[in-house]
């Protein structure tokens, strides 16, 4: 089973969104990648092994604003980081992420 989840750019506000597993647990979207961490791409068939999602704001599919109407996007990466455990013990990212994931899931 797989959900739409929306992520919004934190370059342009411009949102994108992916079909993935429900279960993925979020911890930020970023305008870097973490150093070390493995990212995968939205089309990916195997999200699950990533360490999160790299994006191109507007090349990994239609841009809207947060109301759905559709926009220009930046062209800019971002990424999304997934909650990383190493023997049970969940890892914070280097450099720390602040503040919450930006997304949303389409009901």
């Amino acid at each position: 089973m797989t959900v739409t989840v929306r992520y919004t750019c934190p370059h342009c506000d411009a949102v994108t969104s992916v079909e993935r597993a429900p279960d993925l647990a979020d911890r930020s979207v970023t305008m870097a990648a973490q150093p070390g961490w493995e990212y995968a791409e939205p089309d990916d068939d195997d999200l699950e092994s990533a360490d999160g999602i790299a994006f191109i704001c507007g090349e990994d599919g239609p841009v809207t604003d947060l109301e759905g109407e559709p926009i220009e996007s930046c062209g800019r990466p971002f990424y999304l980081n997934f909650v990383r455990y190493e023997r049970g013990v969940e890892l914070e990212p280097d450099p720390p992420t602040y503040g919450g994931p930006r997304f949303d899931f389409d009901a």
